[in-house]
């Protein structure tokens, strides 16, 4: 799943960040509420951490109306030092979903950033299952037939947005937007290499399968293509 970081503090930022991705997160990073409504203008954001106090014309506050009133429905946790309970309000009131005040347990910001994506949308389940895969969101841990599968931090992101969707057949422009952050490169081939980790790590009967022109799709039956 694709996180924007909105942070203006960099020893702050760099440690948020660093976090969220050894959980698995494609995290993009700005300091300013410019920046930050240009990158949600360009990229399909899953879910948006959120400072208040940013430099320059638009605060962190401001950034959220400005979505909330352009009809934007991407998740937002604020993350701010400013905890009294007046400013919980407005936070919530301008339209985030969660507040999280400064300063907090990263495991604490990790499972409140999980429980907004599985209610998200259309909520979900935080263990995931597809005929004899299970896929625990919480614990990141794989199960295949009661088999445990180690993956690699990008291994298992990308197998979690496929048993998000599963059933559903994914190009790899969404795949792009949505596991990798702003730096992959569109014509590398990193896509279609960890894919085929995945299918040697799940093992048989295949899973995994490719529809050509298309993209890929998670299911129990034979693929068609």
């Amino acid at each position: 799943m694709r996180l924007l970081l909105v942070e203006d503090n960099p020893k702050v930022a760099s440690f948020v960040a660093r976090g969220l991705r050894e959980q698995a997160f494609a995290v993009d990073e700005v300091a300013s509420g410019e920046d930050a409504l240009d990158q949600i203008a360009i990229n399909p954001y899953d879910l948006i951490v959120l400072d208040l106090g940013l430099q320059g014309a638009i605060d962190g506050m401001e950034v959220c109306r400005r979505l909330r009133a352009s009809g934007s429905r991407v998740l937002i946790l604020m993350l701010t030092a400013r905890d009294a309970t007046a400013d919980r309000i407005a936070g919530l009131d301008a339209g985030a979903d969660d507040y999280l005040a400064k300063p907090f347990a990263f495991g604490e910001l990790v499972a409140r950033v999980r429980a907004l994506l599985r209610r998200g949308q259309v909520a979900t389940p935080s263990v995931l299952e597809v005929g004899d895969l299970r896929v625990d969101t919480s614990a990141q841990r794989v199960e295949r037939g009661g088999r445990a599968i180690e993956l690699t931090t990008k291994e298992y992101a990308l197998l979690e947005f496929f048993a998000r969707n599963a059933g559903r057949v994914i190009g790899r422009g969404e795949i792009s937007e949505h596991v990798w952050d702003e730096n992959f490169d569109p014509i590398s081939n990193l896509i279609e290499v960890y894919v085929q980790r995945l299918r040697r790590k799940l093992g048989a009967p295949a899973m995994l399968h490719t529809r050509r022109g298309a993209g890929y799709v998670l299911r129990e039956e034979p693929s068609d293509a």
